[in-house]
């Protein structure tokens, strides 16, 4: 049996009177693929910014390979392994998917991306 890498354990987000996330539990396995359905406004971008760190939970607690993970910001999450592909109208034409993957990654000398190493990681 493969062991969860990702948790979310009953995970909530609000804005207000407006709940957006209501305890939200998801497992995700080592090579797994999921796909996060629903309508306009239905929390799924919202879900997906909690596990890479751009918002916090309002409650719930997020596991990554079995220690909880408390994100401060988005270069945390990439540290922790976490990346992300935005909707498409968040994305820079220009750039491959790697850079667009590693926006504002930090792990940089002198302002430039070892790309070698990013695609490892």
């Amino acid at each position: 049996m493969m062991q969860n890498i990702l948790v979310l354990d009953k995970v909530t987000k609000r804005y207000g009177d407006f709940v957006a996330n209501d305890n939200v539990c998801i497992n995700f396995k080592k090579g797994e693929i999921h796909a996060i359905l629903g309508e306009n406004g239905a929390g799924k971008t919202t879900l997906m910014k909690i596990i890479y760190g751009i918002h916090r939970p309002d409650g719930g607690q997020i596991f990554l390979r079995g220690r909880e993970l408390k994100l401060k910001d988005s270069s945390e999450s990439i540290r922790s392994g976490i990346g992300m592909v935005f909707q498409h109208f968040m994305l820079i034409p220009k750039f491959t998917a790697v850079q667009n993957i590693i926006l504002g990654y930090e792990d940089s000398k002198f302002g430039f991306i070892n790309y070698d190493r990013v695609k490892k990681k």
